[in-house]
């Protein structure tokens, strides 16, 4: 018979590739992550068992024991990204981030467990460090044959302009990702994602569905929103909205802040502050207020039934909107989760 494909997800989150693994066809064990307010979203939406843990108190053994016998083993993982993202450019010592070595642990996984099958995504700007390279030239020296490639999530239907490094490697001949299906013509829009949503002011929450919730906006705030044009910027506000930071010669250099977002388009990239109206062009296309939590994990290609709330507990806005901007896009997970057969479907032949 042939192998069976088992996958195992680090820095897995509330399961966003995890799930994507697992709509394209592959059983994903167990993920691993240190945030246990995660555990409720990522149990509750798939069959995998979470785990609380620190990756670099990991040992592959342990990992090698969830993976059945004679199974084809694939580790996948996306390692916290905001060390490597242009928001952290110009910030000091940045390297010295506690999360800055996650990726060398997760090379050591690798070196420990072998799997036939690696994958890690992250931000496009980690393709200029050095930890990327030396995760690179690790899987070199083990032997595997790698794809590499910054990609358009839009291409794999995620509707945002986010763009991200994409990693594949295989101990059996080459991989490489699924040839996309969406492009310039046919993305997917906006409109298309949250378009039948129900309307909602700021501040408030739909009673049909508890994450259908807006921030309130400050009197200003919901002034300007008033006056914001979709795809526009600040600068179409009249003059006495216009923050005092953006009259300075630094600030006019910052457009693509209190901005609305256009309906015929993709979104921007869905960051831990999307549902903040002031942090990038999360402004609701036609209604006064930011994005709702829920609008923002559709725009992350999440379910609009994904549960992320354990209904005993209060919503924090500031936790879920880390929870959903730090997830990688179900769609994306998806793609690789495809590539993934695919590829294992070349070689894998009976026995």
């Amino acid at each position: 018979m042939k192998k069976k494909i088992y996958a195992i997800d680090l820095f897995c989150g509330i399961g966003g590739l995890t799930n994507g693994l697992i709509e394209s066809g592959i059983d994903v064990l167990a993920g691993f992550d240190i945030d246990a307010t995660c555990k409720y979203a990522y149990e509750t939406n798939n069959d995998s068992t979470f785990y609380d843990t620190d990756i670099s108190k990991l040992s592959g053994d342990y990992l090698l024991e969830l993976f059945p016998e004679n199974s084809i083993k694939v580790l996948v993982g996306c390692a916290p990204c905001q060390p490597f993202s242009n928001h952290t450019l110009k910030i000091k010592n940045r390297n010295k981030d506690s999360k800055w070595g996650l990726l060398y642990e997760f090379s050591r996984l690798i070196e420990e467990v072998n799997p036939e099958i690696v994958s890690m995504e992250n931000v496009a700007q980690i393709k200029k460090e050095q930890v990327f390279q030396d995760f690179i030239d690790l899987l070199k020296r083990n032997n595997y044959k790698i794809f590499k490639k910054i990609i358009r999530t839009a291409d794999y239907g995620v509707p945002q302009s986010r763009r991200r490094m994409v990693v594949l490697a295989s101990k059996n001949e080459n991989i490489e990702m699924i040839k996309p299906s969406y492009n310039k013509e046919n993305y997917i829009t906006v409109k298309k994602t949250i378009g039948k949503m129900e309307p909602i002011d700021d501040g408030e929450t739909s009673k049909k569905d508890i994450l259908h919730r807006s921030s309130k906006l400050k009197e200003k705030n919901k002034l300007r929103i008033q006056k914001s044009k979709p795809g526009g910027t600040w600068r179409d506000w009249p003059k006495e909205l216009i923050a005092n930071c953006h009259n300075k010669v630094e600030g006019k250099t910052y457009p693509s802040v209190y901005g609305r977002m256009k309906w015929d388009k993709v979104a921007p990239t869905i960051t831990t502050q999307f549902y903040n109206f002031g942090t990038g062009r999360f402004g609701h296309p036609e209604q006064d207020r930011g994005l709702s939590l829920r609008e923002g994990a559709m725009l992350q290609t999440f379910s609009p039934e994904y549960k992320f709330i354990d209904p005993e507990k209060k919503i924090s806005f500031g936790k879920l909107g880390i929870h959903i901007g730090n997830a990688v896009p179900v769609k994306l997970g998806y793609a690789i989760g495809k590539s993934i057969l695919k590829h294992v479907g070349e070689y894998n032949d009976e026995s």
